[in-house]
């Protein structure tokens, strides 16, 4: 893989779901790389290297939304897409003011997915 593909880093708790995005991401021709947690991508040295964060929104520890807020009080604008298996409005409108590209209910198409992807790196849909 080329070194100037665009990193897309996973965190969620959910061994299957993470597995399943990541090849996903990867069928779209970027690079996926996946997180059990927000502390383990924290501590992680893709960090710096994000283009894209796919979150999800409820996991033990750090939430999404903490783990959000985290890397936008630090400076770190990276453009995040949310994804839950529990959608509530509050927390959807919460996640998107919080300046989230996209917000997904699982399960979640290919199509969307890759719209938000997209949209999070700057690029036309086709």
């Amino acid at each position: 893989m080329l070194n100037d593909e665009p990193l897309i880093a996973i965190v969620d708790d959910d061994e299957s779901v993470r597995v399943a995005m990541g090849g996903m991401v990867e069928s779209f021709g970027y690079t996926p790389v996946t997180f059990e947690s927000a502390d383990d991508f924290l501590k992680s040295d893709k960090l710096p290297d994000t283009s894209c964060l796919i979150l999800d929104v409820q996991m033990p520890d750090m939430s999404g939304l903490e783990l959000h807020g985290k890397l936008t009080a630090s400076g770190r604008r990276i453009p995040t897409i949310f994804v839950t298996a529990f959608p509530d409005k509050r927390v959807r409108d919460r996640a998107l003011r919080a300046g989230g590209v996209c917000f997904l209910s699982k399960p979640f198409g290919r199509d969307d997915l890759l719209g938000c992807i997209e949209s999070a790196l700057g690029k036309q849909t086709l």
